[in-house]
């Protein structure tokens, strides 16, 4: 019809000019017939909600927060769906998508929500299905899972639901939910436990009874997000059983085709792949059921790694990349780990970055804090989706501005002995910004920490051979923080009031409200007796603020407390800016605190033990060195 239109309107042009005007006066009724109607068909009716501003996540590190009532910003939360663009609400052809059901509407018995193919079938596109699973302790997760599909207009997708706590919050959002018939717990298991273990083994059992649908199926793990849309990748290799992510730490290839599996050592991760509906791909489904069913002791990811690897290759062909495994028919192949990245290739190596590539997922793997850890890390990277309230905490929140002289970063071979020294340097400004923050009651953004040596479970030589990571660089804060710990409610009376942290990316997150992005004040720290250095709450011509290094906690609070509205206070630095509690009992709890919030450097290679414990306090011991355990009753962190 648009063509006739357009042949009509070139064939007027060449006549007469009236009949320009006739041709361009119907096309125009016509295009707001057509929206009126359309407007009418998909308007929100029966009391439903829709969420229509929201725009589409672009890059890697532009969000959008998701909002929510009544929840407090370190814990697992329930939050609001977030806005979505109109043709997202729409849900085009697979119903709507952050369109919460009518406010009268009775919650669907739960037999509605069970794994059958009719139900799959309504979210499936052009056959694939992408899905996750969790339970309600990782709402926030899912939920973010979840806008980063939408925000890359990808609506075929399904959260299989381990307990009725978050089938019904998802239900109550608008969310595609099924019931995995789990009768799990709601709180977070913890990694290794006994009931982690389960959740893998429900996986697996997820796969087998979803590939005899016909369906391909996406299968993803709750703490990863898609950064761009994977299906056009995945459809590159048609010919492909499986594909997978893997835990490679050494680039094989430099562009986006898939990893050399002859030259891929690390293992196959099980966070992010793909599976086609293939009888080789059902067959391998149902023996790793099988096998796990058989024995509880066997991890997930190990299984399905043993059994993949009974055979490795040939080669399919000469150019795709994939390769023959398991029983000589399964066609695999890897994702590459630059752009399907780990935490360790993303957030320590950077490599999508270095090699100028798009990063398609990241999966908060590699990581030290657990649940704690991985949401901080998303944080830190400005992908995670948080309410409102965490952008704009009560109190406000204090930043510095950390000072490292060049020659602790840069001069020198990297050694334990260099990394210590630069860590320890930035840590003891990190203490002092600490008891300021406790001090004013703020939120304290933590600094960006740089180290020398790179983090692992295991001896190594300062970075893994063949890895991309670059030395010094800015590491993940579970590399050198206990963020779990540091996030944890502790007994005031023990331990001293609790002191809030956000990420050092925080203050550059597009999700930061107006109203805390335009109120700042500016502090200079100044040495006492030089001109212009007294302690007074009045502000230079350019906003700024002086005040003199090594003031007392009665100095602080009579300043700071003039500019309570304020919502960033920034300091030109921090050393030598706080002279300590005046109150010995707070000054104790303070320390019994901090001592607790760092944690490990791992490790030196052939030494048992090779760790060697941070120490939040270590210029108060004279000689200290950075040296593993000698005894087993030295091994323990130092918290006297």
């Amino acid at each position: 019809m648009v063509e006739g239109w357009r042949n009509g309107f070139r064939e007027a042009t060449n006549s007469k000019p009236l009949f320009v005007t006739i041709y361009a006066t119907v096309i125009i009724g016509v295009l707001v017939s057509s929206f009126y109607v359309f407007s009418a068909i998909y308007s929100p009716t029966n009391g439903s909600t829709s969420w229509l501003s929201s725009p589409p996540l672009s890059t890697a590190g532009r969000i959008h927060k998701l909002p929510q009532e009544n929840a407090t910003s370190q814990s697992p939360v329930e939050p609001l769906p977030p806005p979505a663009p109109e043709e997202e609400a729409k849900g085009k052809s697979l119903g709507k998508i952050w369109v919460s059901p009518p406010k009268d509407k009775k919650m669907p018995p739960l037999e509605a929500f069970k794994l059958t193919k009719e139900l799959f079938g309504e979210r499936v596109k052009d056959n694939v299905i992408i899905v996750t699973f969790g339970n309600y302790a990782f709402m926030d997760f899912i939920l973010t899972w979840v806008k980063h599909l939408t925000d890359l207009d990808l609506s075929n997708i399904l959260v299989g639901a381990m307990d009725t706590k978050l089938l019904e919050a998802l239900y109550w959002k608008g969310v595609p939910v099924f019931d995995m018939g789990s009768h799990m717990s709601t709180v977070d298991v913890g990694w290794g436990s006994p009931t982690f273990h389960k959740m893998g083994r429900e996986k697996v059992i997820l796969i087998d009874s979803v590939l005899p649908f016909g369906y391909e199926l996406l299968m993803c793990d709750t703490d990863m997000v898609w950064l761009k849309n994977p299906l056009p990748y995945l459809a590159r290799y048609p010919d492909a059983d499986v594909l997978t992510s893997s835990d490679q730490v050494v680039p094989t290839v430099v562009d986006d085709s898939l990893d050399i599996w002859q030259q891929v050592s690390g293992a196959y991760n099980i966070g992010i792949f793909h599976w086609r509906p293939t009888e080789s791909a059902k067959k391998l489904a149902k023996e790793w059921k099988d096998i796990l069913l058989a024995d509880d002791k066997v991890w997930d990811q190990n299984g399905f790694n043993e059994i993949v690897r009974r055979q490795l290759g040939p080669s399919v062909d000469g150019d795709s990349g994939l390769f023959y495994a398991y029983d000589g028919n399964l066609k695999v192949g890897i994702l590459p780990a630059s752009i399907f990245c780990s935490g360790h290739t993303y957030f320590v190596q950077a490599m999508y970055q270095q090699l100028r590539l798009e990063p398609y997922a990241l999966h908060t793997t590699f990581q030290y804090g657990g649940t704690e850890g991985k949401r901080h890390r998303l944080r830190e990277g400005m992908v995670f989706f948080d309410q409102p309230e965490y952008y704009d905490a009560p109190g406000g929140f204090i930043s510095f501005k950390p000072s490292i002289p060049k020659s602790l970063l840069l001069d020198g071979n990297h050694t334990v002995e260099s990394h210590f020294t630069l860590v320890n340097h930035q840590m003891k400004q990190i203490r002092s910004a600490l008891a300021i923050a406790s001090l004013l009651n703020r939120t304290l953004v933590m600094p960006p920490i740089w180290c020398r040596l790179d983090r692992l479970w295991f001896g190594h030589p300062g970075t893994l051979v063949g890895s991309m990571t670059r030395q010094p660089f800015i590491c993940p804060l579970d590399h050198v923080f206990e963020v779990n710990i540091m996030l944890k409610e502790m007994p005031e009376e023990e331990f001293g009031p609790g002191i809030g942290i956000r990420e050092y990316s925080f203050l550059d997150n597009p999700s930061l409200p107006k109203q805390v992005k335009e109120s700042w004040l500016d502090v200079q720290l100044c040495q006492e007796g030089k001109e212009g250095c007294v302690a007074s709450n009045i502000t230079s011509s350019s906003g700024a603020l002086k005040f003199p290094k090594r003031s007392n906690e009665a100095t602080f609070k009579a300043i700071f407390s003039s500019f309570n509205d304020v919502k960033v206070i920034k300091f030109s630095s921090v050393e030598d800016a706080f002279a300590g509690f005046s109150d010995k009992v707070r000054e104790e709890r303070f320390r019994r605190r901090v001592k607790r919030y760092v944690g490990i450097w791992c490790c030196e290679e052939n030494k048992t033990p090779g760790h060697i414990y941070y120490d939040m306090y270590w210029d108060e011991k004279p000689g200290w060195k950075p040296v593993p355990p000698q005894t087993p009753e030295e091994d323990h962190p130092p918290l006297l």
